[in-house]
């Protein structure tokens, strides 16, 4: 399968800066087997659910993943903070030396042994992408660096801050910003205080995701308790949205492509309420496509949902079985994308991109801040 068959022409005032005002997006409904089409808005949700459906949601919380820092020439480098690499120890700190995965750009400058200098008092050196680093309180595992030398574009770096004993993700909420996506565009290319709030769920509760779960971004407290008064039952899942979401697919056959590992948990009475579910014959509804991942990785890994911490780079396209979820809600995702392809899996690629296709013609907006799409 090619990743061209999942290509469509978008306009590029099409793509949202700025939300709509929570829970007021326009919501696009696509009937799975027959692909048929209906124009709403998200505020029609609750009537979309039937009594009994289980509703799933992705409770994470973005970090200000975004820093900006000056090199010893006084150059401005920009990193998002990708995922920090613990060490083996039971023991092991939040405080002292910490080890970031990190991107950078411009990522020609990030050479082995040079120093980026930070807000508050934090600084940076960056390790060679074949070595493995020195002794420090973070003590990684060789596992762990191995995962740091693979990732092409991706860069090691060790922080530290002088005079405290702060850790770094304590500092974000100063020194960090929210790290909207390269096609959300603000003076500087730092996000506002707006986005702040914008770019979190309402129930964002487990700090650890680099991107929103994009779906949950449409629901208010009161578009949940109205879910509730429909008789629908909720629960949550967390995936700490990654590389594993938005890595770009650069390859030209579909099935080449490899996810990047994204974690996360389930607790035991969300695993209990979906196995429950679907032995009575009730629906469950996702919200978002990293909760489809979470819910479909561990029925994939384990035969059915199970609960507690895990791992997962489950790669759904058109072909993949779905064992768990019967509905979902779901922004418009970007052209030869892994969540197009895990929708069009979903639905089918044919429904999907005709849906896609009456959307541009329609003057949906697009992507993280864009409109919704529930698919039944």
């Amino acid at each position: 399968m090619d990743v061209s068959d999942f290509d469509y022409f978008l306009p590029p005032d099409a793509i949202a800066q700025r939300p709509a005002p929570r829970g007021t997006a326009r919501l696009m409904t696509l009937a799975r087997r027959t692909g048929a089409l209906a124009h709403r808005t998200v505020a029609d949700l609750p009537g979309l659910l039937l009594p009994g459906d289980l509703l799933v949601v992705n409770d994470t919380k973005v970090i200000p993943a975004r820093i900006f820092g000056t090199d010893e020439k006084g150059r401005r480098t920009e990193f998002l903070l990708v995922e920090r690499v613990r060490g083996e120890e039971p023991g092991d700190s939040e405080k002292g030396p910490e080890l970031w995965r990190c991107l950078a750009k411009p990522g020609r400058r990030v050479k082995a042994g040079r120093k980026f200098f930070f807000e508050g008092g934090w600084e940076a050196e960056a390790l060679a992408r074949n070595a493995l680093p020195g002794p420090s309180a973070l003590s990684p595992s060789k596992k762990d660096i191995d995962s740091v030398r693979s990732e092409v574009g991706l860069y090691a770096l060790r922080f530290k801050q002088h005079g405290s004993r702060e850790s770094l993700l304590s500092d974000l909420s100063v020194l960090g910003s929210a790290p909207l996506p390269p096609y959300i565009h603000r003076p500087g290319g730092r996000a506002d205080a707006r986005d702040r709030a914008d770019y979190q769920t309402v129930y964002a509760e487990k700090p650890g995701a680099i991107a929103a779960p994009t779906a949950g971004l449409h629901f208010t407290p009161e578009l949940l308790a109205s879910v509730a008064r429909r008789g629908v039952e909720t629960a949550r899942v967390t995936l700490h949205v990654g590389l594993g979401t938005f890595k770009p697919v650069k390859s030209e056959r579909v099935e080449e492509h490899s996810m990047e590992p994204e974690r996360g948990e389930i607790p035991e009475e969300t695993a209990e309420s979906v196995r429950r579910a679907r032995a009575e014959g009730r629906r469950v509804v996702a919200v978002g496509t990293t909760t489809v991942r979470t819910l479909e990785g561990s029925a994939a890994a384990h035969g059915a949902v199970v609960g507690g911490p895990f791992e997962t780079k489950l790669f759904l396209f058109p072909g993949a079985p779905f064992r768990v979820v019967d509905a979902l809600l779901t922004n418009f995702h970007l052209p030869r994308s892994t969540l197009l392809m895990l929708v069009s899996a979903f639905a089918g690629r044919e429904h999907v991109l005709a849906a896609y296709r009456t959307a541009v013609a329609e003057g949906y907006r697009f992507f993280s801040y864009g409109d919704a799409m529930f698919i039944a």
